[in-house]
């Protein structure tokens, strides 16, 4: 089962059911990275036109079980946490990346080239809770990666600063309102999508990668965020 539903709202595990119905909607869609279900073919063609993905657990979180795949050179790299191996053939790389998956059905999602702070890359998390059939902000922080890892997660040892102090330290101080204010933008819209689509979630966690162009993109979707 995908769902369950608890005291604080609905519960929707599966990255994929979310991914599809934020991309029902051409404005939000254009802040999806493009994304597969896990398949060897999707990987290779998907590598093939992005060079750079990540490889997620469609039910998962704490960026557990999460790789970064690259190829350059004639060169497969994987790496997961702070450990990177490399494999001269394609063959090489899928048996490594399935010991890890370990039968678990995955999501390919096109790597995306994170604005960093001091070299580490940052997201933002943005909590939004229905409270009193109302939904409100309740945070929107900046999580820079621990040194030597590509997941941003806290409890991987990512530090938290304001959402302010992300944009401004990894993009550009003037960048600030205008950031804030469209991953608010976004954050209504798709809520509003997830909320005709899945009745009665209560909760949710964004999480928004800014790119060093300064696109913001939807990188998950958590209906129980920490």
């Amino acid at each position: 089962m995908d769902v369950a539903t608890i005291s604080n709202g609905r519960q929707l595990a599966s990255k994929w059911l979310k991914t599809n119905a934020l991309l029902s909607n051409p404005y939000v869609a254009r802040h999806i990275p493009p994304s597969r279900l896990f398949s060897p073919a999707n990987l290779r063609s998907m590598l093939s036109r992005h060079g750079t993905v990540v490889i997620k657990p469609v039910r998962g979180g704490g960026g557990l079980g999460v790789m970064k795949i690259s190829y350059a050179g004639g060169r497969y790299r994987s790496t997961y946490m702070s450990k990177t191996n490399s494999f001269g053939t394609f063959s090489g790389l899928l048996s490594h990346v399935n010991r890890t998956r370990k039968r678990r059905t995955y999501l390919i999602q096109k790597g995306i080239h994170l604005a960093t702070i001091s070299g580490r890359p940052i997201d933002y998390r943005v909590k939004y809770v229905k409270e009193n059939g109302i939904w409100t902000f309740r945070s929107m922080v900046g999580r820079v990666a621990r040194r030597g890892l590509f997941v941003t997660n806290l409890c991987r040892g990512g530090l938290q600063l304001t959402a302010a102090q992300g944009i401004r330290r990894s993009l550009s101080a003037r960048s600030i309102a205008a950031k804030k204010r469209e991953m608010r933008h976004l954050t209504k819209v798709a809520t509003s999508l997830l909320e005709s689509r899945f009745p009665g979630i209560g909760q949710l966690g964004y999480d928004y990668g800014i790119d060093r162009n300064g696109h913001i993109w939807i990188l998950e979707v958590n209906t129980r965020p920490q």
